[in-house]
């Protein structure tokens, strides 16, 4: 199940979703506004940063180098966007989030909404897993530990860097985004 969603403004499952173009046009104007754009001011000296071509290359290098970087992650979710399949990273960002959860008392209801939200059947954002991984995470959350999700997320881990990120790295988006750098340099 593949639903569009912005990055500040979850869409419900009721929203339709837009046509490929305006899809296409919105993703990158938010990988602009994110990825290439500025941050705030850095340290004292009031310098913004910019993405380098450099930082942006390495993304190629693998995956995680990608989800280890916040342009990477921001245009790598502006890509999924496009294909309506953001819910596998929201859902691997959750699971991330989740693991750094120290409370017991928030424990339970954090496993019970993820679960809720990406791998329950007819889950608004349901991430596509196996049968087996859906039951024993179901399993799983009844006595939920840091390591409820560890299967799942490997699973849609896996999926992704196998599937969404090679086709990333040839993606307009990305491609765009290189010779974006590269043209500031010039």
């Amino acid at each position: 199940m593949h639903r569009e969603s912005a990055d500040t403004v979850p869409q419900g499952p009721n929203q339709p979703c837009p046509s490929s173009t305006k899809s296409h046009v919105a993703a990158r104007q938010s990988l602009s506004d994110h990825a290439v754009g500025t941050d705030p001011p850095a340290g004292r000296t009031g310098q913004r940063q910019r993405l380098s071509t450099e930082e942006a290359t390495r993304w190629a290098d693998s995956f995680d180098v990608l989800l280890s970087h916040k342009y990477g992650l921001a245009a790598f979710r502006a890509f999924l966007k496009t294909e309506f399949s953001e819910e596998n990273l929201e859902f691997w960002l959750a699971c991330e989030d989740f693991k750094k959860t120290r409370s017991a008392a928030k424990l339970a209801a954090k496993a019970q909404r993820i679960f809720e939200e990406f791998i329950d059947v007819q889950a608004p954002r349901e991430v596509n897993i196996d049968f087996q991984t859906r039951e024993l995470t179901r399993r799983n959350v009844q006595e939920p530990s840091l390591s409820c999700f560890d299967q799942a997320q490997g699973k849609v881990h896996s999926l992704m860097e196998k599937d969404s990120y090679p086709r990333f790295l040839r993606s307009k988006i990305y491609t765009d985004l290189l010779s974006q750098t590269q043209r500031r340099l010039s």
